[in-house]
C-alpha cells in the first residue's frame, strides 16, 4: 500500500496572471489603433508621490544585467503606484520571496537564464502557488490548462501540478528559454510570454519592426505594460528600502520530509491521525486539490513536516489502516465523528485554497489611471487601524505608510489620511495577487462553427462532465451561438 521514504530537504511552502506556452492558450486580439504614439498616463498626486527621473534612470542603468530595464514613463508609473499606492504588494513580496527565489535562482542558473527573471512571477501570481486566474491559469507561472499538460504537468480531479512550484518552474524556465529564441531578444520574449508568441509576430508584421518598442503600439494595452511593469517590479525589489518599504513577517521554507502512497487515501484522516495541520499539509503540497487520492494512485510523493515525521513513522500503521480505507467507510467514519464530508468538486475550493485572480478585463492602465480621492478619518474610540483599514477596503500597511505610523497603535481623536480609489477598488493590476478572496463571476462562452464540447472543455479547463451539468446538457450536442456557462 504505501512505500516510505525519509527524505529530508527544505519546503517550499506559501500561502495558498498568464502563462500559456502555446499562442492559442493566451492569444488575444492585438488593437490596430496606431494614432497612438505613447499614452500619457497620469496618476493623480498624491503627498509626497514622486519620484524624480533621473533618479530612476540611473539606478535602472546599475541594475541592468543581461535583459534591457530600460526608462519608460509608464515604468516610472508602476514604480509610483506600487509606492506610494501599494507599498503593501512590495511588502509582501519581500516577505514571501525566500520561500521560491531560491528554487527559481536554482532553475534559471540550470537552464543559463538571467537571475533576473525571477522577478517575473511576481507579476503573474504575486508569489501565490495556488492563484488560478478566470481564464483558467493557475500557478506561480500561471500556465493555462493545455499548455500545463503540453508540459508534463498532471492534471485531475485530485492533482493539479500547474500549482507545484518545482514543477511549475522548471516548465516556465523551458518555455522562456524557447521564446528567446524564437525572438532573439529578452524584451520580445516577455512580451509573447503574455500574450502568446502568434501575436507578437503579428504585430511585428504589422509595424515591420523586430523589437518591442517597435511594436509597442501594435500590441494590446495589457502586454505593453507588461515589460514596464517587470521592470518597475525589478527596480523596487533592489531599492524598497530607499522608499521606505521593509517586510515585517518574513517567511522562509519549511523543512519536510516525504513518503510515497499508492492506492486510496483519505487526505484529511490521513493529516489528523498525523497531527499535520491542514493549512501546513496543503502549503506543503499545493498541488493536492482534493480531499482524497484515488485508488488508482500510484507511488505519489507526499511532503509532510520533519516535526510531525518521526510521529508518523511511529505510527504508520495505524493511520494508514484508518486513512486506506475505502471511500464508502471513510465518509461512514468522518460522517460518524460528526465532520463535514465534501464531494471532489466541492474540495477544491473548500480545501484546496485556489484563490482567484483579479478581473482579467482590468487592464494595467486602468488600474494606475484610476482616480483617488484623498479623505480623512478621525480615529474614534475602540478603533483599530485594521478595522479602520477594513471599513475603507484598503490594506493596513498602506494607511500607515499614508500616515507615517511606525506602529500600530492609535490614539482616539487622530486625523488619518486615506487614499480611496473612486473605481472598483483593486489592490494590485489584473495578474498581481491579492490576499483577499475574490468572488468568482460567471463567464460564459457562445459557440462557435466548428466548437465541440470537448473542444469548449479543454479551451476552459474543466471536464466535460462538469460543463455538462452546469449547463444541464443530456447529450454532448452543441449547436451554433448556443450560450454556454464555462466558469
Amino acid at each position: 500500500m504505501m512505500e516510505l521514504k525519509r527524505i529530508v530537504g527544505m519546503g517550499l511552502v506559501a500561502g495558498m496572471c498568464w502563462l500559456g506556452a502555446s499562442e492559442g492558450a493566451r492569444a488575444q486580439e492585438v488593437e490596430t489603433d496606431t494614432n497612438v504614439v505613447e499614452e500619457q498616463i497620469q496618476i493623480e498626486a498624491m503627498a509626497d508621490s514622486t519620484v524624480s527621473e533621473a533618479l530612476v534612470r540611473e539606478r535602472l542603468a546599475k541594475l541592468e544585467n543581461i535583459i534591457p530595464l530600460r526608462y519608460h514613463k509608464v515604468t516610472h508609473q508602476f514604480v509610483e503606484y506600487f509606492i506610494y499606492r501599494k507599498p503593501s504588494f512590495v511588502k509582501r513580496m519581500l516577505e514571501q520571496m525566500h520561500l521560491y527565489f531560491p528554487l527559481y535562482e536554482q532553475m534559471l542558473e540550470k537552464h543559463g537564464m538571467p537571475r533576473e527573471l525571477k522577478f517575473l512571477s511576481l507579476i503573474e501570481s504575486g508569489l501565490n502557488p495556488r492563484i488560478i486566474s478566470y481564464a483558467g491559469a493557475g500557478g506561480l507561472w500561471q500556465f493555462m490548462p493545455a499548455t500545463g499538460r503540453e508540459y508534463g504537468m498532471k492534471q485531475n480531479d485530485y492533482i493539479d501540478e500547474r500549482f507545484d512550484p518545482v514543477k511549475s518552474t522548471e516548465a516556465a524556465c523551458v518555455y522562456l528559454k524557447r521564446l528567446h529564441r524564437a525572438f532573439g531578444d529578452w524584451e520580445m520574449a516577455l512580451a509573447a510570454y503574455n500574450v502568446g508568441p502568434g501575436n507578437v509576430k503579428r504585430a511585428m508584421r504589422r509595424s515591420g519592426s523586430s523589437t518591442f518598442w517597435g511594436i509597442y503600439n501594435f500590441l494590446p494595452k495589457q502586454t505593453r505594460h507588461y515589460v514596464p511593469q517587470f521592470v518597475a517590479m525589478t527596480y523596487l525589489m533592489h531599492y524598497h528600502a530607499d522608499h521606505g518599504i521593509f517586510a515585517e513577517t518574513p517567511d522562509y521554507p519549511m523543512l519536510f520530509d516525504t513518503i510515497q502512497v499508492s492506492g486510496y487515501v483519505n487526505l484529511h484522516t490521513f493529516a489528523k491521525l498525523s497531527n499535520i495541520s491542514l493549512d501546513e499539509f496543503y502549503k506543503l503540497n499545493p498541488q493536492v486539490i482534493n480531499t482524497e487520492l484515488p485508488a488508482t494512485t500510484k507511488e505519489y510523493v507526499l511532503r509532510v513536516p520533519s516535526h510531525n515525521f518521526d510521529f508518523f513513522q511511529e505510527n504508520r500503521l495505524a493511520i494508514w489502516d484508518s486513512a486506506t480505507k475505502s471511500p464508502f467507510q471513510s465518509r461512514m467514519l468522518l460522517a460518524a465523528n460528526g465532520e463535514e464530508t465534501t464531494d471532489s468538486a466541492g474540495a477544491i475550493k473548500k480545501v484546496g485554497g485556489l484563490v482567484a485572480a483579479g478581473d482579467e478585463n482590468e487592464d494595467p492602465e486602468t488600474i494606475i489611471t484610476r482616480q483617488t480621492r484623498k479623505m480623512y478619518h478621525t480615529v474614534r474610540r475602540g478603533e483599530t487601524l485594521g478595522k479602520i483599514a477594513s471599513r475603507y477596503g484598503v490594506d493596513t500597511y498602506d494607511l500607515k505608510r499614508w500616515n507615517h505610523l511606525r506602529g500600530n497603535s492609535i490614539m482616539r481623536g487622530k486625523r488619518l489620511i486615506v487614499f480611496k480609489e473612486t473605481a472598483k477598488n483593486a489592490s494590485a493590476p489584473a495578474h498581481l495577487a491579492s490576499d483577499t478572496k475574490t468572488k468568482i463571476k460567471i463567464r460564459y462562452h457562445r459557440v462557435q462553427p466548428g466548437d465541440t464540447l470537448s473542444t469548449i472543455a479543454e479551451r476552459y479547463g474543466i471536464n466535460i462532465s462538469r460543463l455538462k451539468k452546469i449547463n444541464r446538457l443530456k447529450s454532448n450536442t452543441v449547436r451554433k451561438g448556443q450560450k454556454l456557462i464555462v466558469g
